[in-house]
């Protein structure tokens, strides 16, 4: 087959996830003492206070453990300008980001100033911090910088509670995803329950999926070859660490399966048979969803199992690792 007329296809695309993460003794005390509505930096080797605090000396790659702390009043080292602010960010009216230099800091902060227009900011400007009135321990427990002198700082402190020792960031965005001709050759075919890779005119070796050229040469990749939904697990890994969002409950294994008639193996589940029992060189074929809830995705396959054929030798796969 060649490529031809294609029809691009298109769609949007939204990814929504948190991402979560531990602290360390560093940034933790940083946003423990945010909590409290203080700030805090850390003391390099060459004595600058750096804020916010890093976990290794930028000069030496030492670890640091001298904490400072410092003002909630700084100075506008420069500035950019937010006319059309995005979902997500700290106002839905148009503000300033600026790199502020808190005064008993040696190095600057970013963060959002609110102020109504960029005649009202400028490099040099003093600023202080305006204080969430509820502090979570992370960021934006300093809600934003505005014009002043005079700290704002919290008479309240939250000291006596658990430190922080994580923190959850949602992760939010959207695109809008253009196929490539090749892509979309091979999307309309899993619509119809086909498989497609492409041939490489360099040696004949089949990718899978298709891509737009050999990343060998950059010679295209158009020749469209039908390949086997059965195919050898070439490596794999069981999935033990339950996550936010997970679909299945663990153990269960990822693996790369290499399709008959492809030389490029491809990740994708196996299920239907014990986690430890899965190995290399095991055969598998593809469990198909329902014909109802066929789209433009790889996730018109739910899963591979075994078929109870032999085990293919090494061999035969171990070129593709």
């Amino acid at each position: 087959m060649t490529l031809g007329n294609t029809e691009i296809l298109s769609a949007p695309l939204r990814m929504q996830f948190d991402y979560t993460r531990s602290t360390g003794p560093i940034i933790g005390r940083f946003l423990t003492e945010l909590r409290s509505g203080k700030v805090v930096g850390v003391r390099g080797s060459d004595g600058r206070v750096i804020v916010p605090p890093a976990e290794f000396d930028p000069a030496t790659g030492e670890a640091l453990s001298e904490f400072v702390d410092v003002s909630d009043v700084g100075t506008v080292q420069t500035w950019s300008w937010v006319a059309e602010p995005l979902p997500g960010q700290p106002f839905d009216r148009p503000f300033a980001y600026a790199l502020i230099k808190l005064d008993g800091a040696d190095t600057a902060i970013l963060h959002a100033v609110d102020v109504a227009s960029p005649a009202d900011i400028a490099t040099g400007m003093r600023v202080r911090a305006r204080w969430a009135a509820e502090r979570t321990g992370d960021i934006h427990d300093i809600a934003a910088f505005e014009p002043g002198e005079t700290s704002t700082a919290p008479a309240d402190s939250a000291s006596d509670l658990e430190p922080v020792t994580g923190i959850v960031t949602p992760v939010d965005f959207s695109i809008k995803h253009t196929a490539a001709p090749q892509e979309a050759v091979f999307l309309k075919a899993l619509m119809e329950g086909r498989l497609l890779g492409a041939r490489a005119r360099m040696d004949g070796k089949v990718y899978f999926p298709p891509r737009g050229a050999d990343p060998r040469d950059g010679s295209p990749t158009d020749d469209y070859v039908e390949v086997s939904d059965k195919g050898i697990v070439t490596t794999f890994c069981i999935v033990n660490v339950p996550f936010m969002g997970q679909r299945l409950k663990p153990p269960y294994v990822a693996a790369y399966v290499l399709l008959d008639g492809a030389d490029i193996p491809f990740l994708h589940l196996v299920l239907g048979v014990e986690a430890s029992e899965v190995r290399m060189g095991m055969r598998v074929e593809a469990v198909w969803k329902p014909r109802e809830e066929w789209g433009l995705s790889m996730a018109n396959i739910d899963h591979f199992r075994p078929t109870g054929e032999p085990d293919a030798d090494y061999d035969s796969f171990a070129h593709h690792l």
